[in-house]
């Protein structure tokens, strides 16, 4: 049986901290050790801490941070200090689901060659209410899945990160290959690097089950904004029928985007070919970097067509219909949703 660790960040977060805590002891398989990193807390973290390893079934290794490190060094230096062959990472204000540590481990168990296990979580806010709606439905859309599904992990990490840390596991040997963790490339934190670079050594993969509740709260470094996502039929109708003034500049912005989407994958894969590890991977970088590439453009095509439709909706259909068959609706713009607002929407 494999050693499981778990390494916990904490900063001043002694607010939910004991909620955390509490769900490890509810694990059908209980880790062999859980490995903390707090960066100079001010609040209760520390004492809360220090009471629950009294009375834990398993060790609890605290380190206390000589400075404030930030969230990514954090992680990095208590990975380092897991000894367990299976590291989960976890933050310190959300809640484990009893089998958590149970379905994860059976996932590398059944396959030597799984690196990386990720899971979907459910949404919480502050208070531990339900917001009825899952982390996936926000950061892993299923073409995505479809393409980790078919081995495309990798084409669909150089696009944006798609795994949360509080979800994620990942076999210890891997270490060595992303530590240290990258603070250069554009938004991108430590679990998108650690995703990034066990992609290319080891296989990834995903249970597609709610393991965890993902608090949202105010005071968390990166939130959900899940607010924006709660939609009636009738505030949806309303939305797409009403009159738009700003139609060319919210387009023009998500063109920027897409842009600045094609620069980071750039950098991205500049970085990556730059490092001795990855030589061996220079033909499959450029590979996809064409990939890639064209498929940006493609979109900036299509969200081009769609700020240059004329006012009159008569004359809009016949670039409607243009788009429609290109499929391109489907792949860039939400559909049904993204056809019904340019045919009802008015804008001067």
């Amino acid at each position: 049986m494999s050693k499981i660790s778990i390494a916990l960040c904490t900063y001043n977060g002694a607010e939910f901290l004991q909620e955390q805590l509490d769900s490890y002891l509810k694990q059908t398989r209980l880790p062999d050790e859980l490995v903390i990193g707090d960066d100079c807390s001010t609040d209760e973290t520390v004492n809360i801490i220090e009471e629950f390893s009294r009375t834990s079934p398993f060790p609890v290794y605290l380190h206390i941070n000589k400075r404030n490190l930030g969230s990514t060094e954090n992680f990095e230096r208590t990975i380092a200090r897991c000894i367990g062959d299976i590291i989960y990472l976890s933050d310190q204000d959300d809640v484990w689901l009893s089998d958590k540590i149970a379905v994860i481990e059976d996932v590398f168990s059944a396959d030597s060659d799984v690196g990386l296990v990720f899971s979907d979580a459910f949404l919480i806010d502050k208070n531990g209410k339900s917001l009825k709606m899952n982390l996936w439905d926000f950061t892993f859309t299923k073409k995505e899945r479809k393409s980790v599904k078919n081995g495309r992990f990798l084409d669909v990490l150089l696009k944006r990160n798609v795994v949360t840390g509080a979800a994620m596991a990942f076999r210890s040997e891997l270490r060595t290959l992303f530590i240290p963790i990258d603070r250069t490339i554009p938004d991108l934190i430590h679990d998108g690097w650690i995703a990034t670079i066990s992609s290319l050594y080891s296989r990834v993969t995903f249970v597609d089950k709610c393991l965890l509740q993902y608090r949202q709260h105010d005071n968390q470094q990166l939130g959900i904004d899940w607010r924006t996502r709660k939609k009636t039929a009738t505030n949806i109708l309303s939305k797409i029928s009403r009159k738009y003034e700003d139609r060319s500049s919210r387009f023009n912005e998500s063109i920027k985007n897409v842009y600045k989407e094609i620069d980071r994958s750039n950098e991205t894969i500049k970085f990556l070919k730059t490092r001795d590890l990855l030589k061996n991977s220079t033909d499959v970088f450029d590979e996809l970097k064409k990939t890639q590439i064209a498929e940006k453009l493609d979109h900036i095509n299509h969200l081009e067509t769609r700020r240059d439709l004329p006012k009159n909706r008569i004359k809009r259909i016949y670039p409607v219909i243009k788009e429609i068959f290109t499929k391109r609706y489907h792949y860039f713009s939400r559909g049904i949703y993204g056809i019904g607002r340019d045919f009802f929407e008015r804008w001067k």
